[in-house]
């Protein structure tokens, strides 16, 4: 056997095991995708289904201190998920100041869940946009399975008994395209009839 043939051949077995590696990669990942999809929030909601709010308990980014869902209880919340390399999540910021400002003396609160970031990146937004209304930090994304998010922005409604209501909003909270939506999530959270 010369030397020539030995390196050659070791460098085909290393292909081979690569091949074999990203070959059962994308196998798993067909499973996945197939087989072993977990239903969050969202999902349940879109059924029909009877669902109260995934818990979490997040440190906050607007101050110090950790604010949970349960905390919450009593009062109709927004739950907007975003991040700060959002473009979307730009365009809908004032929309959601907005809406907190108009409504919070009935009780509401928009609560931001801020997804898959930096905190720098995430408290140069809050000011840039003058967001005053609870933001969470959820750096690992640790919330988006339970609540069944797909992408960012998305914005679900929960009444004061802790319930999700109307429908999520997947994408931006634009006025135009999904306003009866938006508002009708609100008015259930508050309790009012749309």
């Amino acid at each position: 056997m010369s030397s020539d043939t030995r390196p050659g051949r070791v460098q085909r077995i290393a292909q081979l095991a690569a091949l074999i590696g990203v070959a059962a990669l994308l196998a798993l990942l067909i499973w996945k995708v197939a087989f072993g999809r977990t239903t969050g929030a969202a999902d349940e909601l879109a059924e029909g289904k009877l669902v109260h709010a995934p818990a979490f308990t997040l440190d906050r980014l607007d101050r110090d201190g950790q604010l949970a869902v349960a905390d919450l209880r009593g009062k109709a919340v927004v739950v907007n998920f975003w991040a700060s390399w959002c473009i979307p999540c730009r365009d809908e910021a004032p929309v959601l100041q907005k809406t907190y400002e108009r409504y919070r003396d009935q009780g509401l609160v928009v609560l931001g869940v801020d997804v898959n970031d930096f905190r720098q990146d995430a408290r140069r937004f809050m000011k840039r946009y003058g967001l005053s209304y609870p933001v969470v930090y959820d750096g690992k994304g640790s919330t988006v399975g339970k609540w069944g998010v797909r992408g960012f922005p998305e914005t679900f409604f929960v009444d004061r008994s802790g319930k999700l209501v109307g429908e999520r909003i997947e994408g931006a909270v634009d006025i135009e395209r999904n306003r009866d939506a938006f508002q009708r999530g609100v008015a259930l959270a508050l309790g009012n009839t749309p």
